[in-house]
């Protein structure tokens, strides 16, 4: 079946707030193997919201509308739903008790506003909202399904949860399973090319691929009568991505981060990790402490921005920097050098690069970085062209230091075990 997701109020079009309601609900979509090919927004202007409506009661199987349930005379998402469908208003006792109920216990004196809310579209479903004035609705006509929920995050959430999802499930029944397999280390091109011939052919379970800043998901998803049977299907699908993608992988867990899955893997070989940072100004060290546990291994970590600083703490040469310069392999092997003579630590990683917006040459673009780990001894370094603005460009540099961190431990690991084995 498919959905269309509909967020009424002025206050988004002029970003005010942001619409995390839509994000939510897309998702809790994905999960229930609904497909959502539209989202709207409108404003609380009735002819733009019946217009919104009704074209997407023309494509749609379900409508999932939140926001503008209010009492106040711009609140028109009711009203406008129920005009669509043909539908006459009436006062819902039930509705008007629990109004009176909620405005008694907090002591407030009720306005005749107030009872708007309690009007309710002929032969809907009602829907109770423990944590607000206003009750959802659900309208069925011909096959389609209109969903009123109110705007607040703090209402809609517990709502869909415990009343709107159960509903939803039952117009496609059978449990939704996914497992998400999260890669580093290979560009979203790349890893959707990797998976195409699976893509073109599937059916149940699906594959869809996610970018994500450095990284790459892939959900795989499937149908089924129950879990345990969901998850048979799953589990082939993953084993063939394991087996293309192989150590790129760091986890098929959705509760970990490329942050955790490092400092899990310092935490196993224990290893200790000091970071040194120019352009991302202490952006790793910051992803890494973010950890729980993570001052089992965290060391320290240094920004040195300046040459002078890269020549006072890391001890770098002053000649090297004036034949290399500041963004250079060189430079970049030498912080991580450096900073593990002065730490101490099994494990250092140094960025540099020119994040922009200036600086930028034909030579040295805007984006050029290079990164280097240094694991007991043995450093590897690489060079990485970023595009986008400043943020996005330090970002993605302590996305892939985090990439590269795990590559050049793995690594190490697997060449001192191979030459132990000769």
């Amino acid at each position: 079946m498919t959905v269309e997701i509909i967020s009424v109020g002025t206050e988004i079009l002029l970003g005010n707030i942001v619409n995390t309601n839509a994000a939510y609900l897309a998702e809790k979509c994905a999960a229930l193997g609904l497909s959502c090919f539209y989202q709207d927004v409108v404003g609380d202007n009735e002819e733009r919201l019946m217009g919104v409506i009704r074209t997407a009661l023309s494509r749609a199987d379900i409508l999932l509308i939140s926001g503008g349930l209010g009492p106040t005379q711009d609140d028109l998402t009711k009203e406008v739903a129920a005009k669509a469908l043909g539908k006459e208003l009436y006062l819902h006792e039930p509705s008007k008790r629990m109004i009176e109920e909620f405005f008694q216990k907090r002591g407030i004196e009720i306005t005749e506003n107030n009872w708007k809310q309690a009007m309710m579209p002929v032969g809907c479903i009602v829907v109770e909202n423990p944590n607000g004035t206003a009750p959802g609705v659900i309208m069925e006509d011909n096959g389609r399904h209109v969903v009123l929920m109110p705007g607040p995050p703090n209402e809609l959430m517990p709502m869909f949860e415990n009343s709107i999802m159960p509903y939803l499930n039952e117009l496609e029944p059978g449990i939704i399973y996914s497992q998400t397999v999260k890669v580093c280390g290979v560009g979203e091109s790349k890893a959707e090319s990797m998976v195409e011939d699976l893509i073109n052919t599937q059916s149940n379970p699906t594959i869809a691929t996610y970018a994500k800043t450095g990284e790459v998901h892939l959900r795989v998803t499937a149908r089924a009568e129950d879990e345990k049977e969901a998850r048979k299907l799953v589990k082939p699908i993953v084993k063939e991505l394991k087996g293309r993608f192989g150590n790129n992988i760091y986890t098929t867990q959705e509760e970990i981060t490329l942050e955790k899955a490092v400092v899990d893997l310092l935490l196993a070989n224990h290893l200790t990790v000091c970071t040194v940072e120019s352009c991302t100004g202490g952006m790793l060290a910051a992803r890494l402490i973010n950890v729980a546990g993570v001052s089992e291994v965290f060391k320290s970590g240094y920004i040195t921005y300046s040459n002078k600083a890269k020549r006072r703490i890391l001890g770098i040469k002053k000649p090297l920097l004036e034949k290399y310069g500041a963004v250079s392999p060189e430079t970049a092997k030498e912080m991580a050098k450096g900073a593990a003579i002065i730490s101490k630590a099994d494990v250092t990683v140094g960025i540099t690069g020119i994040a922009g917006p200036d600086g930028g040459t034909d030579e040295k673009p805007v984006g050029l970085v290079y990164i280097a780990c240094n694991v007991c001894g043995r450093t590897n370094v690489k060079k990485y062209n970023f595009s986008g603005n400043r943020m996005k460009i330090r970002e993605n540099s302590v996305s892939a230091a985090l990439s590269l961190m795990r590559e050049s431990i793995l690594k190490y690991y697997s060449e001192v075990t191979f030459g132990s084995n000769k």
